[in-house]
């Protein structure tokens, strides 16, 4: 990244924050790239990828798991929320996460495909554009550009930062097209009724995310309707004391490897189970979290397929 681009970053997101991200990246880069062996979660366990193919082969699972990979279901979620204003209602967002897209076995024909035949007002796409947690990303971007010529909508598309991401990678992202949300929220505008979509940054390995700085520029009158981004499920607590109507997150890939009808093995976040997969609610605020459209390790999944979740926005009566 250009230092006249870095510049931007930390004069838009505080330098605090900027230098604790980059921080945080050069030391995760050096442990990855460096003899100790040392690694942060499963996820990034490089080293059981070969182990896990073999097992996959031995058994006769491989090309079954690389399939189910591909075989993504889109799931229509109605939510009703109590301040959605009457010309919302209706309103559809296309909800990707996990993208992981260098990791897609066909290099995302299936899901180029399988988006161009959904209709939807908004894209958002909550984190893990790459799928390495370290090293070069030029990659992802190049990756990223045919997907984002797919994604038609009348208001566009709104990202977030996961935990495989670089900060560095915002400007390349911004330049695709997609408003990237920085502890920073956005107003979405139909006729003269608005709501709001709030992003934050990492809350798993970098610990970044800040809520109360993402809310800043959100009215403080009710009724208003507050829709948040996050890559995991691990701030819920805190969301549901500000006052959010819809959390909408990703991270966990639903276990992406599950025994038999669909329970996960492991679910990678420091939340309960119950907030791994799927719809939830946790006091008034409801939230979804989905199993994602890629895969970490290996393209492989088992008992768990990709999801492409439209939400589907209807006014409580």
């Amino acid at each position: 990244m250009e230092t006249n681009e870095l510049s931007h970053i930390f004069e838009r997101i505080g330098s605090h924050h900027a230098s604790r991200r980059l921080e945080l990246q050069t030391i995760h880069s050096a442990i990855r790239s460096g003899p100790t062996g040392l690694h942060i979660s499963f996820e990034n366990l490089d080293r059981v990828g070969p182990l896990l193919k073999a097992l996959l082969k031995i058994s006769g699972l491989w090309n079954r798991a690389v399939r189910n990979s591909l075989n993504y279901e889109i799931v229509e979620h109605p939510v009703r929320l109590q301040n959605l204003p009457p010309t919302f209602q209706g309103f559809r967002i296309l909800h990707l996460s996990d993208l992981h897209l260098e990791g897609i076995a066909d290099g995302g024909t299936a899901l180029h495909r399988v988006i161009s035949q959904i209709d939807y007002d908004l894209c958002v796409i909550t984190g893990d554009f790459r799928l390495l947690t370290y090293g070069d990303y030029q990659h992802t971007l190049t990756c990223l550009a045919p997907l984002v010529k797919h994604i038609q909508c009348t208001h566009g598309i709104i990202g977030i930062l996961g935990n495989h991401d670089f900060l560095e990678m915002v400007p390349g992202i911004e330049t695709l097209g997609i408003r990237m949300l920085l502890n920073e929220a956005v107003p979405i505008q139909r006729g003269a009724e608005t709501i709001w979509i709030a992003g934050v940054d990492d809350a798993h390995w970098y610990e970044v995310a800040d809520l109360t700085k993402a809310l800043q520029a959100v009215p403080k009158q009710d009724p208003i309707a507050r829709i948040l981004l996050a890559h995991s499920p691990e701030i819920i607590e805190e969301a549901a004391l500000a006052d959010i109507d819809l959390y909408l997150c990703g991270h966990s890939h639903g276990g992406q490897i599950c025994m038999p009808g669909g329970t996960p093995i492991i679910v990678n976040s420091r939340c309960g189970r119950e907030y791994a997969a799927g719809s939830w609610r946790h006091h008034h605020m409801q939230g979804y979290t989905t199993r994602g459209v890629g895969t970490s390790l290996l393209p492989v999944r088992l008992s768990c397929r990709p999801e492409i979740v439209v939400h589907h926005l209807f006014a409580t009566t």
